[in-house]
């Protein structure tokens, strides 16, 4: 077994549901003595996609638990479409965790093509690299999820996964891939999901709008226009992801063994592309008789999603993070909880307040010098006084540098772009990074000048000539640490 299927752990049952196009797919999961295994399938007959009608098809409850009393031993994940979902790539320095989320959120909004109230994101940093962090953004319109997670929340799934992850995931495990960095294309009759992996985790996507039926439509001249004009968006694709010079970078095409893949990977190899085709592996997969390649192949994303689930994984881009909760999260409360006993401990605290109020006002000032005197001498007390009195000064002394981004954050607006982020004591504080215009530029300088703390703002801005944007660096004093 792979790597990936080996790290399975538990015995609970995943049901994944998923939509393709115009159909819902659902398949159920199980680990059993170290080995997966398949259950059942099932696809929508007809062209629709209510997913509280499908899921009762599939004997999933669709009544609250609450409501039913029953406790399902079965976990229910769900599958949404990156159709909607733009994805970023960008790199900041390596500066923490907190940091770090305050310059994604800073970079993001940039990127985002509409207010930040109206989106929701999702992050994940990938390896540092010479002082960068390499971070995937995941952008979605807030009332497009909001939505979906009303379509879907009579399911109470235990999580809703991007469905691109789902394809990068069941292609590392059951298509032969690896942690090696690759292209993986996952085609369907009516379009295509390019999605980039690196060391074995969605990194991009892209969803092209050609698909199965197209290479099989038409004459061959047609035939041949379309594989050109699907070489020519796999070109761009790769430009986009930052592979456009990188001719060895693998493309997995993944197949249930049909000649029409092995056309589509003749197309792209004659164009210079380093393409194979990816067939399901059955040895790490126990399957019923009537599911075989080709079933595999069908029901690949729905198993991708129960793999992430059976796994537990908690990297994934969980875009619905701030909208939706599964009931299963909701913990056990302890007894101190309990409403009653909570009560009672506020009076007995309330009671306790009033004596310890009293005990202070009727204790006068010489009473506790007198109790400070006795404890020690004076030298003691004022050796005790002079060392908090240091332990102060030193916390003053101590650069926050979570304070500073967050300034430095605040003074930017969406059309700046920052890109790094350098602070050494002694030093004056370095950034570098790229705007759109030289109001926003200017703008930004200002806003960094009139803050109290920062002082001496000094900007070098240049263009790019590719890009016409404009380059910035800009150094400044932050309170008396950088002096």
């Amino acid at each position: 077994m792979s790597n990936s299927a080996a790290k399975i752990r538990t015995h609970q049952s995943v049901v994944a549901i998923a939509q393709e196009e115009s159909k819902l797919k659902a398949i159920e999961l199980r680990e059993k003595d170290g080995t997966l295994e398949v259950l059942w399938t099932k696809s929508s007959k007809d062209a629709y996609t209510d997913w509280r009608v499908f899921a009762a098809e599939c004997g999933l409850s669709v009544e609250p638990k609450a409501h039913t009393g029953a406790e399902s031993n079965k976990t229910v994940v769900i599958g949404f479409s990156s159709a909607g979902v733009a994805f970023y790539r960008i790199s900041v320095p390596d500066v923490g965790k907190e940091e770090t989320a305050a310059m994604v959120k800073l970079q993001a909004e940039s990127h985002l093509p509409l207010p930040a109230e109206q989106m929701e994101i999702a992050w994940r940093a990938g390896k540092t690299q010479n002082g960068q962090v390499g971070v995937t953004i995941a952008a979605a319109r807030k009332e497009q999820l909001q939505g979906f997670v009303e379509n879907v929340r009579s399911l109470e799934p235990a999580k809703i996964l991007l469905d691109c992850e789902g394809i990068v995931k069941v292609w590392s495990t059951f298509f032969a891939g690896d942690e090696r960095n690759a292209v993986v294309l996952s085609s369907t009759a009516q379009n295509t999901q390019v999605c980039l992996a690196e060391n074995g985790q969605l990194s991009n996507t892209v969803v092209l709008d050609i698909g199965m039926d197209d290479f099989a439509a038409g004459c061959e001249e047609e035939q041949t226009q379309t594989s050109e004009r699907f070489v020519q968006d796999m070109r761009s694709v790769l430009e986009l992801f930052g592979y456009a010079e990188q001719t060895e970078l693998p493309v997995f095409v993944l197949s249930d063994g049909s000649a029409a893949y092995v056309s589509i990977v003749s197309s792209l190899r004659s164009a210079g592309f380093n393409a194979r085709v990816a067939l399901p592996d059955l040895k790490e997969l126990r399957v019923p008789n009537e599911i075989g390649v080709e079933g595999i192949y069908e029901y690949r994303l729905a198993i991708g999603l129960g793999l992430m689930a059976l796994e537990a994984c908690e990297d994934e881009l969980n875009i619905f993070e701030r909208l939706y909760s599964p009931a299963g999260k909701k913990e056990k409360k302890h007894w101190l909880y309990s409403p009653k006993v909570t009560c009672a401990i506020a009076v007995v605290m309330l009671v306790l307040l009033v004596v310890l109020s009293y005990a202070i006002d009727v204790a006068s000032s010489s009473a506790i010098e007198k109790r400070l005197k006795t404890s020690g001498s004076d030298a003691d007390i004022n050796l005790l006084m002079q060392r908090q009195k240091l332990i102060k000064e030193v916390a003053q002394q101590r650069p926050d540098l979570l304070d500073l981004l967050g300034q430095v954050t605040v003074s930017g607006d969406r059309g700046i772009k920052l890109e790094s982020f350098h602070f050494k004591k002694g030093q004056p504080v370095t950034i570098t990074g790229q705007a759109s215009t030289n109001e926003q530029l200017y703008k930004f300088e200002k806003s960094l000048q009139d803050r109290t703390n920062i002082k001496s703002v000094k900007m070098n801005p240049s263009r790019d000539t590719k890009t016409k944007k404009i380059k910035f660096t800009i150094t400044f004093h932050y309170k008396n640490f950088t002096k």
